[in-house]
C-alpha cells in the first residue's frame, strides 16, 4: 500500500514520543490535589484531548483555569525526569522529510509540547498546540489549522495518530489517516492504515509529493 500526500500532520504524544508514564504520574497527583476520586477520574477520556476540556469535565468552571495551569506546571517539570522518550521509527521518519512538508498538531499546550519535543531533539518548523484552537480533537479544527499553516489543501494531508479522538478529527478534516497502535489496540483504531509505529513505514519525497509505504 502506498499513500501520496503534499504534507504530513503528526500528533505528538503517543505518535512521535511516549509520555505515558509522565501523564500517569502527573494527572494522578493532580487529581489527588483537586479531590477527584479514582472512579470519577476513570470515567474521563484523557488521551488526545486538551487539558482544559478534561478539567472542565471534572471540576467547576471557576476552578478550571487554575487547574489547567497546575497540570501544565506538573507535566513540564516532569519532562527532565524521564517524562518523555522517542517512539520507534520517529527519528528516521522525520529525518526524511523537508521541514516545510510536516507539522506537529498536539492537544498539549505550546509550553508543554515544546518542552517534550526539545527533550528528544525534535524541532518542528510548524507546531499547532492547544493554545491555538477553540475546539480540540475530535473536532477537525486542529488539523485544518495545521493544513492552513503549511499552505496545503486538507485533502492532500495525511494525519498520523494513536488516539481515536485524533483519528476522528483527521477524518472530519477530510484527510487520510494512519493509526499507530502505540497506546490503543489496533482493533480500536479506525483509519485508512493501521501500523504498530512509524518504524513500519518508509517515506520517499519528490518534487510532486510525499510517498508513504509499508516496509517489507
Amino acid at each position: 500500500m502506498k499513500i501520496h500526500a503534499q504534507a504530513l500532520l503528526f500528533d505528538n504524544d503517543g505518535t512521535l514520543v511516549s509520555s505515558l508514564d509522565s501523564v500517569r504520574r502527573c494527572w494522578t497527583r493532580w487529581a489527588g490535589e483537586y479531590g477527584i476520586t479514582a472512579e470519577e477520574f476513570a470515567r474521563v477520556e484523557l488521551h488526545g484531548r486538551p487539558a482544559a476540556e478534561i478539567a472542565a469535565d471534572l471540576l467547576p468552571a471557576e476552578v478550571v483555569p487554575e487547574a489547567v495551569a497546575r497540570i501544565e506546571k506538573l507535566e513540564v517539570e516532569d519532562v527532565p525526569h524521564g517524562g518523555v522518550h522517542l517512539l520507534p521509527g520517529t527519528k528516521d521518519f522525520l529525518d526524511g522529510l523537508p521541514a516545510d512538508r510536516w507539522a506537529v498538531v498536539t492537544s498539549a499546550t505550546r509550553r508543554l509540547a515544546e518542552a517534550r519535543l526539545e527533550a528528544v531533539g525534535i524541532l518542528p518548523k510548524t507546531l499547532v498546540a492547544a493554545d491555538d484552537i477553540t475546539r480540540g480533537k475530535p473536532d477537525p479544527e486542529p488539523y485544518l489549522l495545521g493544513a492552513r499553516a503549511l499552505g496545503v489543501d486538507p485533502a492532500a494531508c495525511v494525519v498520523f495518530e494513536d488516539a481515536p479522538a485524533g483519528l476522528q478529527a483527521g477524518r472530519a478534516a477530510g484527510m487520510t489517516t494512519v493509526a499507530l497502535a502505540t497506546t490503543h489496540p489496533a482493533g480500536e483504531l479506525d483509519a485508512d492504515l493501521v501500523v504498530d509505529d512509524l518504524s513500519a513505514l518508509s517515506v520517499l519525497v519528490t518534487d510532486q509529493a510525499v510517498e508513504i509505504s509499508l516496509r517489507g
